[in-house]
């Protein structure tokens, strides 16, 4: 979404409002992009995927510091404190995923032995 909207009016208008520069969106919208790929793209692994979390919540409480201290509390501060929940959310439900499939990995290790012998065992009957 950043690669659509961040060469709009709006998005200019935005940064301009919050005093900073406008290559600052352009380098926004970069990393943006790069860290959703890095987010979406299963072949990217460990600690690409532990970078862009962080570049996001970084990202999200900046996003929510920004808006208080230049327009106040208000809805421009809520919406990226949400999308950090969310991205906690995430977050957790990745790392669970990330010590379930550790666990088997473990769990099949420590039946190789087992499971090669009944390779021989079956390959030998065949």
């Amino acid at each position: 979404m950043p690669a659509l909207t961040s060469n709009t009016e709006l998005a200019r208008q935005g940064i301009s409002h919050l005093n900073y520069p406008d290559y600052f969106r352009v380098m926004l919208t970069f990393f943006k992009v790069i860290g959703a790929l890095a987010l979406v793209l299963p072949f990217v692994k460990g600690r690409y995927k532990e970078w862009a979390y962080a570049g996001f919540g970084i990202n999200f409480i900046s996003a929510a510091t920004s808006h208080w201290v230049v327009d106040g509390f208000g809805s421009q501060v809520i919406i990226p404190l949400v999308a950090f929940a969310i991205l906690a959310v995430s977050y957790v439900f990745y790392y669970k995923m990330i010590q379930k499939r550790e666990a088997l990995v473990y769990k099949a290790n420590s039946n190789s032995s087992t499971l090669r012998v009944s390779k021989h065992v079956v390959q030998g009957l065949s």
